[in-house]
């Protein structure tokens, strides 16, 4: 019961990462809201401000605090080059992505810290490390939310408020649904994952089991960082050739 007794707000909560860190927080002993456009406890857009501020103060007013966020919520936009993709197609995924995230801290944090603190966690992705490993609004935008936990961290000195980022490589949800579907359908599902060194993609949970480090009191002197779990896959630089008019795949 490493929860026990908190309060968390989880977006993306409607299934994958979301949805087995809801499950994950609540057998910890965690009382979870989970948020989602559809199929979780409450409907919120993640990258709407007035939808986000109604979100934290319904939470503040129904229990008298909020311990946890885990800004999860995410869309990939697909892998379309930066010359295939319009300016409504970066905006939209910027909006959910990286001000999503944003929204979470800045309506979150000043209740966390007049409580005495608290742990906010922002899904970010091994995209926003290097490229290669997603379109390029998407990269863009995971390596806007590292750096925001790094100044959110900074801009909270002194409230004991935690901001950390967790970076997952290959994981088989709704948003890499198209990914596996295709190697399965080639017969190389046995290629997922293999440039990484335990050659295989992971599971949400093994996301969500990350989250829940962050989340704890485990994770006290863990701040401004960004945890990577990604089967190794940045520890090195896996070669993909992207060329000029012809979408990486």
């Amino acid at each position: 019961m490493r929860l026990h007794g908190k309060i968390a707000i989880v977006t993306g909560a409607g299934s994958g990462i979301g949805k087995a860190t809801v499950d994950l927080f609540r057998r910890e002993g965690a009382t979870v809201i989970g948020a989602d456009l559809k199929g979780a406890d409450v409907d919120c857009d993640a990258g709407d401000d007035a939808q986000v501020k109604a979100l934290v103060d319904k939470v503040i007013a129904d229990y008298g605090k909020l311990d946890i966020v885990f800004a999860n919520a995410g869309i990939s936009g697909g892998l379309a080059s930066i010359f295939e993709q319009s300016v409504d197609d970066w905006t939209e995924i910027l909006r959910v992505n990286l001000i999503g995230p944003f929204l979470a801290i800045k309506h979150a944090a000043p209740h966390m810290a007049e409580a005495g603190g608290g742990s906010i966690i922002c899904t970010a992705s091994v995209a926003g490390l290097r490229s290669g490993a997603g379109g390029p609004a998407y990269s863009a935008s995971k390596a806007g939310v590292i750096s925001l936990v790094k100044s959110a961290a900074q801009q909270l000195t002194g409230s004991n408020v935690r901001v950390n980022a967790v970076c997952p490589g290959l994981i088989e949800t709704g948003m890499t649904e198209f990914i596996y579907e295709r190697a399965r359908a080639k017969g190389q599902e046995d290629r997922l994952g293999h440039l990484n060194p335990l050659q295989r993609g992971g599971e949400p949970a093994e996301i969500a089991n990350a989250a829940l480090f962050l989340a704890s009191d485990e994770a006290s002197y863990v701040n401004g960082h960004a945890l990577v779990v990604d089967g190794g896959l940045s520890s090195s630089h896996p070669y993909n050739s992207q060329r000029f008019g012809r979408t990486a795949i």
